[in-house]
């Protein structure tokens, strides 16, 4: 066996051990034809993480109080794929069990795919069928690629508006959709409510599930994960708001913090078409950062900015979480990390030997600076990279030190569309531009009036574009020569008669850092 074969063969072993515990054996049940009062397919089907080879498909089976009473323990699920829309080319069949212990949630980590090839899917249990879904595997990673499109989003709080950006979303022709967290929202604010919250703040593992569960029945939302691949990171309210690590804003003793997450970490996964679940020794530890390659095109690392990060600096003493900070000697600490050390050293390494035209650096918030003016000094928003200035730095230095060109990163978390350039001393001509950003605005979350954000642009240089006023998605094209970015937003969120439109469009053009507007 050549060297190559055989580190493949490793890893794809390691990969099945680490999905031991979440995918049974066929034969751990009898299947029992049944008849449904309702569809359990209510939650409707995603697909996500594509590769050459392989992609992973979801659902969730939820059952009414009729079902329920005739019992739902372990369930055999069968998954058809197909080569067509119409369902006549059948390319493989699988049968998997899921039970209660996980929510009966179901992913399938489908093999032996063929690269940049349409799938159609569908799940079956008794005489229920699922919505048939579609996917797209990723290119060869030798193939020559002349065009990467995404759908960059974020942050959609579901009491704040519909889901009409992930309607148009559904109707894109796009290789994936990259969520960069805030899928669903633990807290409530009543007074931007234009539908509500079912029950109270989720802090068990029974809670979290109804709330995935009344953001999942949305059919806009439904209708933009069974149109394409999914590609996902979380950030901070699929937990609870501005948690660091283990601490929370209400300085809760850590252990019970770590019990929260633990609940917030496995109801994420039984609602969203990830690989591998939390770690069966360490339940609130789960591992979500990855990378992608897109043939010879472009690199994806989507990062992980809340498990593994130094709590903010210079917190308040009362409530914890993000504030602005001003005379904060603790900013500057190098041990304060954003990402956790072998996170970092992990990023640190693939982009520095990453051989493919575009970088694209997907992480959940915002790296450029918002840092204001003060009779008393700059203020700074301790919960973003701005309270992380030494681990920017870090990142922002692999870039020189490796020299590396077409650096784009991707961002959410601060319902704002941003384009701005990156320099390793924000806001400082005197420093090189090195890389370039995007970050999209809210699929619904309300941004900063227009008083504050006004102020942070005219306090920041680098910000080239600076827009918290409206709702929508970010629509990426990636080619050779340019990565694009056309804002696609809307002022009103409201209803289906809210339609999108482009807010303002810039393109990063190959070998030159900074985004230019179009």
């Amino acid at each position: 066996m050549k060297r190559r074969e055989f580190n493949l063969y490793l890893q794809r072993s390691a990969i099945a051990l680490a999905l031991a515990p979440w995918l049974d054996a066929v034969a751990a049940v009898a299947d029992k034809p049944r008849t449904w009062h309702s569809n359990p397919f209510a939650l409707g089907v995603a697909s996500g993480r594509p590769r050459a080879d392989s992609i992973v498909l979801w659902t969730r089976l939820l059952f009414s109080e009729e079902d329920r009473a005739t019992g739902t323990d372990a369930l055999r699920v069968h998954v058809e794929v197909f080569a067509d829309a119409a369902l006549q080319r059948r390319v493989q069949k699988i049968e998997v069990v899921t039970d209660a212990t996980r929510g009966h949630s179901v992913h399938v980590h489908l093999q032996r795919l063929q690269p940049s090839t349409d799938y159609w899917y569908r799940f079956q249990q008794g005489d229920a069928r699922s919505p048939v879904g579609h996917t797209r595997t990723a290119p060869a990673l030798n193939a020559e690629v002349r065009e990467l499109r995404i759908a960059l989003s974020s942050c959609q709080h579901y009491e704040q508006g519909q889901y009409i950006a992930h309607a148009e979303i559904a109707k894109q022709p796009l290789d994936f959709v990259l969520f960069m967290g805030d899928y669903i929202y633990e807290s409530s604010n009543p007074q931007y409510a234009l539908r509500k919250h079912n029950g109270e703040e989720p802090k068990t593992l029974a809670q979290y599930r109804d709330r995935y569960e009344q953001y999942k029945r949305d059919p806009m939302l439904q209708a933009a994960h069974a149109a394409h691949p999914w590609v996902l990171m979380w950030d901070d309210h699929e937990v609870v708001n501005d948690y660091a690590n283990d601490q929370d804003r209400h300085y809760t003793d850590p252990q019970q913090m770590l019990q929260r997450r633990a609940a917030a970490y496995q109801a994420y996964f039984e609602h969203q078409p990830v690989l591998l679940g939390p770690e069966t020794h360490s339940p609130a530890d789960m591992r979500l950062y990855d990378q992608l390659s897109w043939g010879k095109l472009a690199d994806v690392w989507t990062l992980d900015c809340r498990q593994y990060r130094s709590a903010q600096a210079c917190r308040d003493p009362v409530r914890g979480g993000g504030r602005m900070v001003v005379q904060c000697g603790e900013l500057n600490d190098p041990s304060r990390t954003m990402l956790g050390q072998t996170q970092e050293r992990w990023l640190s390494d693939r982009l520095s030997h990453s051989k493919r035209q575009w970088k694209l650096v997907a992480q959940a918030t915002q790296i450029s600076s918002t840092s204001v003016p003060t009779p008393v000094g700059r203020s700074y928003w301790n919960d973003a990279w701005d309270g992380y200035p030494e681990a920017r730095k870090r990142l922002l230095q692999t870039v020189v030190d490796a020299q590396l060109q077409n650096v784009v990163t991707l961002g959410g978390d601060v319902h704002c569309n941003v384009a701005a350039n990156l320099r390793l001393e924000p806001n400082n001509p005197q420093s090189p531009i090195v890389a370039s950003e995007f970050v999209t605005t809210s699929i619904t979350s309300r941004g900063l009036g227009d008083k504050p954000s006004a102020v942070i642009r005219e306090s920041n240089a680098d910000l080239l574009h600076y827009r918290p006023d409206e709702r929508g998605y970010s629509l990426i094209t990636v080619t050779p020569s340019e990565v694009r970015c056309d804002f696609r937003t809307t002022k009103f969120p409201a209803g289906s008669e809210a339609g999108l439109k482009t807010q303002a469009s810039y393109v990063v053009k190959s070998g030159k850092a900074g985004p230019q507007l179009v």
